[in-house]
Order: structure tokens, then sequence, then C-alpha cells
């Protein structure tokens, strides 16, 4: 099996070719055949009225005497290869065939019912023949004047034409052929100039782009498509090298604190009250090791799409108040006044256990962000088929230039605040991953000094 793109192009376009070349040829057989023979037709009807008005104008100056006004007549009608004939009720009085092989009688007889019109005679000649007939009354007599031509010279000028057919298709694709490999390999010549620039792109490169001139517009749209991919590979790619570090990072504060920690448990005997410290302050940095581990399990499981949501219907109003009271206590101990607001019963269908991680994230980071004596508000608005799930602080906000970057994994506005207050710079990211699992949306508005609102819309 051919594999080549270009020879099967080559293939299906020198197909197309002889389709329509052989097509073409049929047609102009045929248009050439009928035309020849309708010019015939009317060239031996013509001659059959001539041939008829001469024999009616002989009668008059021979009083009648039918054998030698159709002997003159016929003598009049000298045309070549056409051969005039008359029939007195049936009896051929004079003929200017040369031939007299042929069956007169047969053949009076096979067009008497066809007069003033003409048919094919198979029975005359080689290739058969075209008869014209007229008939008259004259005199008593019954005549029928007939105009024969054969058929060779059509038959002749046809073998011509198939002798140039024969002869010029197999030229004239032999042409296409060559000219429509040509053209194949000229059109794809920007593919290989492509995968040839393609071949050098590697991970260390991906901010090149290709770059094809002035192609046609179908593969510009290809370079187009394929620089766009490479954009969000090296859009990836930069992601994953920024994650791991990040990670890295992370893993690698708590790591160093329990590694000192053992070590100076261990450098001497202490009482077990300062052992006892040791490993409370170890079991805390665990824990947050631990919490770290799971998220970051549960981000790289939604990146490969093995995530299943446990779907099933549930009041979102009962979550939320729910996750108000979790977090409670975490408000009392900050002072901050924590408010929740929704009146009425709303139905939704998802995954219960994330839309509740996603409101427990939201206001664990809108009361961790808020100082003493501020306020957070939670509130569930419906509007046909939306719902709106609103979190807002009076805390310190968010610059505009960082609002964008807030739902980026291990983004943090403030990185010493949140390390110290236990952050790791994954919960919003979680929360845009739980609103976007559920054909949803998150966004944030915020003004320096004046709070946050984060805003998650779901679909019913």
């Amino acid at each position: 099996m051919i594999r080549s793109l270009r020879f099967r192009l080559t293939a299906w376009y020198l197909g197309f070719c002889a389709l329509l070349l052989v097509l073409f040829s049929v047609f102009l057989y045929g248009v050439l055949s009928r035309a020849l023979e309708s010019r015939l037709d009317q060239t031996l009807t013509s001659d059959a009225v001539t041939a008829a008005g001469l024999l009616e104008d002989e009668m008059g100056e021979m009083n009648g005497d039918a054998p030698r006004a159709a002997a003159e007549a016929v003598s009049e009608m000298q045309i070549r290869g056409v051969v005039i004939a008359v029939f007195d009720s049936g009896k051929l009085l004079a003929s200017s065939a040369t031939d007299e092989s042929a069956d007169w009688t047969s053949l009076a007889a096979g067009t008497a019912a066809a007069t003033d019109s003409v048919r094919a005679v198979p029975e005359y000649g080689r290739y058969g023949a075209r008869a014209a007939a007229r008939r008259l009354r004259v005199r008593s007599h019954e005549f029928l004047v007939l105009a024969v031509a054969s058929l060779g010279p059509i038959v002749s000028d046809l073998r011509v034409l198939r002798g140039v057919l024969y002869l010029a298709l197999p030229l004239v694709l032999a042409l296409a052929g060559i000219g429509g490999f040509w053209l194949t390999r000229r059109a794809l010549m920007p593919l290989n100039y492509m995968a040839a620039q393609a071949r050098t792109i590697t991970s260390s490169n991906l901010h090149d782009r290709l770059n094809i001139g002035d192609a046609a517009e179908e593969l510009n749209v290809l370079a187009v498509s394929f620089n766009e991919l490479l954009s969000r590979l090296d859009q990836s790619f930069e992601t994953m090298r920024r994650f791991v570090a990040d990670a890295s990072h992370e893993l690698r504060t708590p790591l160093s604190i329990i590694r000192g920690e053992a070590d100076v448990a261990l450098s001497r005997d202490r009482s077990p009250a300062e052992y006892q410290e040791a490993l409370a302050l170890i079991q805390d940095e665990t824990r947050r090791l631990t919490r770290l581990v799971d998220d970051l399990l549960n981000l790289a499981r939604a990146d490969a799409g093995h995530v299943r949501l446990q779907v099933q219907d549930f009041y979102l109003n009962d979550l939320l108040s729910d996750c108000c009271r979790s977090v409670q206590a975490l408000a009392l101990a900050r002072t901050i006044t924590l408010e929740c607001s929704c009146s009425e019963d709303v139905t939704f269908r998802g995954d219960e256990e994330l839309v509740r991680r996603m409101v427990i994230n939201l206001l664990d980071n809108a009361i961790r962000y808020t100082p003493a004596g501020g306020r957070v508000s939670a509130s569930l608005e419906t509007q046909r088929s939306e719902l709106r799930l609103r979190i807002s602080d009076t805390g310190l906000g968010i610059a505009p230039e960082a609002a964008t970057h807030v739902f980026e994994r291990f983004y943090r506005v403030d990185k010493a605040r949140s390390r110290q207050e236990g952050g790791f710079g994954l919960g919003l990211a979680i929360v845009k991953w739980v609103a976007e699992s559920h054909h949803g949306a998150v966004e944030v508005t915020s003004q320096p000094g004046a709070g946050s609102t984060f805003t998650v819309v779901l679909h019913r």
C-alpha cells in the first residue's frame, strides 16, 4: 500500500483526469456521430425532394413517358456518394447506382412505409446506408423517389477520430500525471519545511515557532494551529517547572523542621517534657506534610482526569450552613464576625464532599486573611438556572496585578504571612478545580485595604 501523500494525491488527480477525459471523449464521439448522420439525413432529404421535382417536370415535357422521364431526372442528379432511384408502383425505372447488386425491390418495399422520412438501410453496402424517400403522383403514376448514401464516409471519419483519441488520451494522461506530481510536490514543500523546523523544537526551546512564510491558506492554518499547540505546551511546561519548584520548596521546609527537631532531640539526653515537645512539633509538621501531599495528589488526579464525581442531590443551603459552623471556632479565635445567609432551600446535583471542601477553603481563606475585628459573610443566591455562592471579607484585599494569579498553584500574595498562617497556596487552586468540574466558574473582585469577594457560579 502506497503511504506517500504525494503519490496518493497524484493518483487521485490522474484518476479524476482520466475519468473526465473518457467521459469527454465518449460525449465528443457521440455528438460528432449524431451530427454527421443528421447532416447526411438533411442532404438526402434535400436530394430526394429535388429529384422528385425534376421527375415531375420531365413527365410534363415527355408527355407521360415514365421510363424516359425517370432516366432523364436521374441523369441530371449526378451527386457523388448519393444514389438516386425512381420506382413506379414498386418497379425500378432508373437509378444512378453503378453497382447493380443492390436489391432495389426490397429497398423500395422497406422505405415505402417511411415516405417523406429518412431511415437506416443496414443491408445496403458494407457499412449500411441512410435512405430518404419522396412519394409523388403524376398522371396516374405512383412514383417513389429514393436518395441513398452509404455510411462508409462517416464510419471512416469516426475511425480517424477514434484513432486520434486512442493516441491522445494516454499522452494527455501521461502529461497530466507528470504535471500533477510536480504540482503536488510543489504544494507540499512547505510541509517538509514545517517538519524540518518541528524536529528542531524540544522541551528546551518551546518558545520557538514555525514560520512558513507566504504559504497557502490551509498550510497557514496548520502552522497557526501547531504554533498554538506549542504555546500551550510551553505554558504547561512552565507551569510544571514552577509547580515542581514550589512543591519541592514547600516539602523542604517541614522536612527540614522535622529533621532539625529530630537531630536536636537525639543530640543528647533530654527530659520527657522536651521529648514530648519535639514530638509534638514533628507531629504538627507531619500533619502539614500529609495535608500538602493529599492536596497535590488530588490535583494530580484531577489533571489526569482520574477523579470521578460522586454525583447526588443535596441542599446547598444546608451545606453552606454546616461549613459556616465548622469554621465558627476559627473565626471566634480571631475575633472575626462570621455571617451566613440563605433563607430558602436550594437543591443542587453534584459531588457533595468536593463542594463542601470548596466552601471550607473559601471560608478558611477569608478568615485567615481578615484582621481581628473584621467580618466575613457567606451568601447563596439563585438566578433562574444559576446559583451564586459569595464569600466576602473585610480583609487586606488583593492588588489588581495579583488578582489574576490567585488561583494558580502555590501562588501567594504575601508569601511570608501565608507560610506563617500554615497555608500552601493550593486552596484556591482546589476551589477553581471543583467549580470547573461542576461546569461552573469562580471569580474574584477585590480592592486593596477594603476586602475581597469570591463568587462561585454553578448551574443547576
